[in-house]
């Protein structure tokens, strides 16, 4: 049954509606076959196909905001839990965008979607990182490791990393980092501060990284 009450889990439906433009960067023009895990409403899918960038779509969810009716595929799971009807070997790209940190062995949720990755496939993934100055000096100085209702801190966030972790993450998991990259706008002070300083405080003015991650594993 669709979801039609103004909020899901005390958050508004416009926090699953976001058309995720910077996971669309790393996307390569290539009529992808491509698979969403936490797919919300499927903005960022159908955004994909309208550029070209997607040819068949298929999403993920424990929501269902629609999705079945705008996508070729809609799958309502919960990923953990329960077995994904999906062919293996199929997708060429698979989307985790701000969904390892909601779950709780997301080392397993990684594991499990290898089946379903091509030969030539990649991850690409968005995670927050904790190691952001702000939410440390709340932390460490304040004392006060408060929830809020997104962000790093998000009260829904089971799992945190620094960026270090976000690498082991994926290295554990046998996939090969390609490319991870921070979310700084370029119009923000932090961005300009960042190149100024070559970079050496990058982590700890970074609010997210995006991943792009290839299987190590051989297919025949």
């Amino acid at each position: 049954m669709t979801i039609k009450k103004k909020k899901l889990y005390n958050k508004e439906i416009s926090y699953f509606s976001n058309i995720r433009y910077d996971i669309i960067k790393l996307i390569p023009k290539d009529n992808n076959n491509i698979l969403e895990v936490g797919c919300g409403d499927g903005s960022t899918l159908l955004e994909l196909k309208k550029e070209g960038k997607a040819k068949y779509i298929a999403g993920i969810d424990i929501i269902d905001l629609g999705q079945s009716e705008k996508l070729d595929k809609f799958i309502l799971a919960d990923i953990e839990m329960e077995e994904i009807d999906l062919p293996e070997n199929y997708f060429d790209i698979v989307i985790c965008g701000d969904v390892l940190e909601h779950l709780v062995d997301p080392w397993n949720v990684l594991k499990k979607l290898k089946k379903f990755l091509n030969n030539d496939a990649i991850i690409v993934a968005s995670i927050p990182n904790i190691r952001e100055i702000k939410t440390m000096l709340n932390i460490f100085v304040k004392g006060d490791f408060k929830y809020v209702e997104a962000g790093i801190l998000d009260k829904t966030h089971l799992r945190f990393f620094c960026k270090k972790n976000i690498l082991n993450l994926f290295e554990q998991t046998e996939f090969e980092i390609v490319k991870i990259v921070n979310n700084l706008n370029q119009k923000s002070k932090r961005y300009i501060f960042n190149l100024v300083t070559f970079g050496k405080f990058e982590e700890f003015i970074t609010n997210q990284y995006l991943i792009v991650a290839k299987n190590k594993d051989e297919k025949s």
